[in-house]
């Protein structure tokens, strides 16, 4: 009887228990996380006001450098404050309303990261290989065509797996190996069967960061082919491919469970905030216009004082 009570339990409260093994030595995670958010949170303020404020920064490629730094601030927002939280006062608890609202937010703006990267590679190879039509391109209507398939697509999985994920019942523990609300790391926890939320999580993975990721493979083949010159499409591959295998390796941890508890974890902060850190850099101090403008704007800031 006791055993069909539980059965028929459902936590609707979790906690989140990410590196619960390292003890006191916990707390000390706090300094490194928290000066990678403030680098972050700095970095692409700093990119999106440049953008906003200058006129000549206007152009598509650099709107969807603004909108990669808008994704690179959110994305932090949306889970570092809570788990520095936990780091520093054990508050580890969470609804699983809240659960599913973190979760979203942090798929699908995430699912952005390369999404935003694509249309960039789109950008640069009609600027470079079509010059005669990039200004057509450049038309609000023609560009948004390039805009809503890949909108749509993000939208319709993660809605889906956020879903799916909320239909579960939990009655064995709620207790969440993870410093935030990861897909796998919730559903994992179910009590029913969740090959669904696998195969779907997985679909998921293949169809938009790696669809994603072949499609602009392909366009820099094409650019490199036409130019011979590369610039800084290495340094756009060399992120995207540090985050899309810590994406992927972190999934199928998951799944074959060959990976420890922190291991992973330390994976899952990586594959978000390491973009969140590097790409103003790559995208912001690399760019020559960015760059200029950052620097004029600091000039003129020291000679008013």
């Amino acid at each position: 009887m006791k055993d069909f009570t539980a059965q028929n339990i459902s936590f609707t409260d979790f906690k989140l228990n990410g590196f619960y093994s390292l003890g006191e030595w916990r707390h000390f995670l706090f300094i490194p996380l928290f000066l990678m958010f403030l680098l972050a949170i700095t970095a692409n303020t700093i990119l999106i006001y440049l953008i906003t404020s200058q006129r000549s920064l206007h152009s598509p490629m650099y709107v969807l450098i603004g909108l990669m730094g808008v994704v690179d601030l959110l994305l932090p927002i949306f889970f570092v404050p809570n788990m520095l939280l936990n780091f520093l006062f054990n508050w580890s608890g969470i609804s699983l309303t809240g659960c599913l609202i973190q979760m979203f937010c942090l798929h699908f703006v995430g699912t952005f990261q390369t999404t935003l990267l694509f249309w960039m590679a789109l950008d640069r190879y009609f600027a470079i290989c079509k010059p005669l039509y990039y200004h057509k391109y450049k038309e609000i209507s023609n560009f948004l065509k390039f805009v809503f398939a890949p909108l749509i697509r993000n939208v319709l999985l993660i809605v889906i797996i956020v879903s799916l994920a909320g239909r579960l019942s939990f009655c064995s523990t709620n207790v969440i190996d993870h410093c935030f609300c990861e897909h796998m790391a919730l559903v994992q926890l179910a009590c029913g069967d969740i090959s669904v939320n696998n195969i779907v999580g997985l679909l998921t993975v293949f169809l938009v960061p790696t669809a994603d990721f072949i499609l602009i493979i392909a366009s820099y083949v094409v650019i490199f082919t036409s130019v011979f010159k590369l610039n800084t499409c290495i340094t756009h591959l060399i992120v995207l491919s540090v985050a899309l295998t810590s994406a992927l390796i972190a999934f199928l941890s998951y799944i074959r469970n060959n990976i420890s508890s922190n291991n992973r974890i330390v994976i899952s902060i990586m594959y978000l905030c390491f973009p969140s850190c590097f790409n103003p850099v790559i995208y912001g101090w690399r760019t020559k216009e960015i760059r200029h403008t950052f620097l004029k704007c600091i000039s003129i800031k020291v000679f008013t004082f």
